[in-house]
């Protein structure tokens, strides 16, 4: 598959907190499917930013960390300056293949969704009870303030077409702007697909990812918030 399949160009958004080990090898990947990649330094320590910009990309930092959703409407508005029609989403951490980026874009290339998430549970994966069992319960608390099922809501792989790039407006900086964008699909009445797509745990990605206790705290704050709306 090529960069293009239909008119408009792409940009990758990589949010990124302390991930200089990892940033260079997932901008080279994302870059072969993509025109651009921008990745958003969200205030790290250490030298994510500067291993980003000199493997190619186009770098955005925030001075102090602000958290997974800041990052990503950062990265968003961005990939706007940029002229972006579409633009993926992935993490930082190599917990996403970018060889999935085609499979992901296809449905948006092709103008029949206007927004596709990753599937980590659509493929024979690898994945930690105890992240089955989040995930699970993620879906439910999406379900109960949003009123609409999404199998992986709480994936940070994604692919925006571009009536959703002109119209996303995330408020949550944590990780909890997953199930805000879920909420935004029906609030919008977007066309959604669901792509089967590989997931790589490690010891690094799982300490990297939610705990148990920030999961609670996630879930606590997205039904405040649909009660306050």
């Amino acid at each position: 598959m090529t960069k293009k399949t239909v008119g408009g160009t792409i940009v990758a958004i990589i949010p990124a907190y302390n991930e200089q080990t990892r940033i260079a090898a997932v901008i080279a990947q994302a870059a072969k499917y993509v025109d651009r990649v921008a990745v958003v330094d969200d205030g790290s320590s250490d030298g994510t930013g500067e291993t980003a910009r000199e493997a190619g990309a186009l770098v955005v930092r925030h001075v102090e960390n602000c958290g997974a959703g800041a990052a990503t409407m950062t990265g968003i508005e961005a990939a706007r300056l940029l002229g972006a029609d579409v633009v993926v989403t992935l993490d930082a951490d190599e917990q996403h293949d970018p060889s999935d980026i085609p499979s992901l874009l296809a449905p948006i290339l092709a103008g029949t969704a206007d927004i596709a998430f990753a599937n980590r549970f659509g493929r024979r994966n690898r994945i930690p009870l105890i992240r089955r069992l989040a995930n699970a319960a993620g879906n439910l608390v999406t379900f109960f303030a949003t009123g609409k099922y999404v199998e992986d809501s709480q994936c940070g792989f994604k692919a925006f077409g571009p009536r959703v790039v002109q119209e996303i407006q995330l408020r949550m900086n944590g990780f909890e702007f997953c199930t805000e964008i879920v909420r935004e699909c029906a609030v919008h009445g977007w066309r959604v697909a669901e792509i089967p797509a590989k997931v790589m745990y490690s010891e690094y990605t799982l300490a990297k990812g939610q705990s148990f206790g920030s999961g609670v705290k996630t879930a606590l704050k997205i039904l405040l918030r649909s009660f306050l709306r």
